[in-house]
């Protein structure tokens, strides 16, 4: 009986954590990641190429933003950038950030 009991919790919580997992990102989600892997990938060729990250600073103030928050998060990821030891190739830089967003946001909806 112990053992019924056992398998149907364990039943119970593997479709709670499916439905969960289930939910997808929507557009807006994946399109701020992509947003800023390109952000990332631009500051790490920034960085590679001699560009100070004064300069880079700079770059970013002239740009155009469709969003509010995306000045200052690009100043965030362009900052980071800089501050890492990485000398990874910008394409490198670019999937990485997008990986880790992706995850980070998927984890973000499974909390909720």
């Amino acid at each position: 009986m112990r053992f019924g009991y056992a398998g149907a919790v364990a039943l119970v919580l593997m479709s709670v954590m499916t439905s969960a997992q289930a939910r997808e990102l929507n557009r807006k989600q994946i399109e701020m990641c992509r947003w800023g892997s390109e952000v990332a990938r631009s500051a790490q060729h920034s960085k590679l190429s001699g560009t100070t990250l004064w300069r880079a600073r700079e770059n970013l103030k002239t740009r155009k933003y469709a969003e509010r928050w995306m000045p200052r998060m690009a100043l965030g990821i362009t900052e980071q950038t800089y501050a890492s030891r990485s000398r990874l190739q910008p394409a490198s830089v670019k999937k990485t950030y997008y990986d880790g967003c992706i995850r980070h946001e998927r984890n973000r909806i499974a909390r909720r």
